[in-house]
């Protein structure tokens, strides 16, 4: 699809929840700047190759937001296919090696899990979900290392930490490539995860705060349709999570109550692995934002993160 000022859009497909995940091709004077990958399915060349050959020129530049599967998955591919380089931010890079180039990154999510309270037979679903995307995530090794403010074919990279601590997103007249830091009926997640910075939903509340400096005209997310209202967007964004911990300031008692437990009160018993794996996350996210605005206070019960009222 052909959006503005000549970009194309190539929706690709998901086998999880929202179902799809959009690329972008950026046009440029030494060719396309292709943004974001999609997963590494075993066809993904074969349709990358086809929605290349619809696009037609070549691609100068594979350029990854973040390093989630949805994004970082198919980058060597298209780098084999291509023989673009690949750029990618420097901190978004080490976590990545540091997620997908791990093999003892599983046990250290189980010992994330216990730490914050979940049961054996819980912690056992919530890693064996984790790694399903695993086999799916062919990243590029040693790629271009780039950091906020610099240039990519005219485009300035702008830090929008939060859902994930190093993603970038690209600016340019008014135009933002915004991958999962702005989603125009879905709200990001942004979670604490092993080796996070220490307060996400700080940063990504700064970070919505920078969006609505920028004012972009027109924002094409990594998923669901352009957002005409970039700086309306990020406030409404900022307004629910506001409203969010409100909500988990509320649920803290005089008695310690860990991550997992909170969860539970946040977001209610009944969700699936994968749903209660980012509902931990969520929750501890907002209660350290807690922490550090002072309103709330992290302990230690038993060898298990605990969070009571300040």
């Amino acid at each position: 699809m052909e959006l503005n000022a000549g970009i194309r859009r190539v929706t690709l497909p998901l086998p999880t929840r929202p179902g799809h995940v959009h690329a972008y091709l950026l046009p440029g004077d030494e060719g396309w700047t292709l943004v974001d990958t999609g997963v590494g399915l075993p066809d993904a060349k074969a349709v990358w190759a086809a929605e290349l050959e619809k696009a037609g020129g070549r691609v100068a530049t594979v350029f990854v937001t973040h390093f989630h599967p949805d994004h970082v998955g198919a980058a060597a591919d298209l780098h084999e296919l291509t023989g673009a380089p690949v750029v990618q931010g420097a901190l978004d890079y080490a976590q990545c090696e540091l997620v997908w180039g791990n093999p003892a990154w599983s046990e250290r999510l189980v010992d994330w899990f216990q730490l914050h309270g979940a049961p054996d037979d819980v912690t056992d679903e919530l890693v064996g979900q984790s790694s399903v995307y695993r086999p799916f995530i062919r990243y590029q090794r040693d790629p271009i290392l780039v950091e906020a403010g610099e240039y990519v074919d005219g485009w300035e990279l702008i830090a929008a930490p939060g859902h994930a601590d190093g993603q970038l997103c690209l600016l340019r007249d008014g135009v933002l490539i915004a991958a999962d830091h702005l989603l125009g009926r879905i709200t990001p997640t942004v979670g604490l995860w092993p080796a996070s910075r220490p307060d996400p939903l700080g940063d990504y509340l700064a970070a919505l705060e920078r969006t609505v400096e920028i004012a972009p005209m027109v924002a094409l997310p990594g998923h669901g349709e352009p957002i005409e209202d970039p700086a309306g967007r990020a406030r409404e964004l900022q307004l629910h999570h506001r409203v969010r911990l409100e909500e988990a300031a509320a649920a803290l008692a005089a008695v310690p109550q860990t991550g997992y437990e909170l969860s539970l009160a946040l977001f209610g018993a009944d969700l699936p692995p994968a749903g209660r794996r980012f509902a931990i996350a969520e929750t501890l996210s907002h209660y350290e934002r807690l922490v550090h605005a002072g309103a709330a206070r992290r302990g230690e019960v038993d060898g298990a993160v605990t969070y009571t009222a300040a």
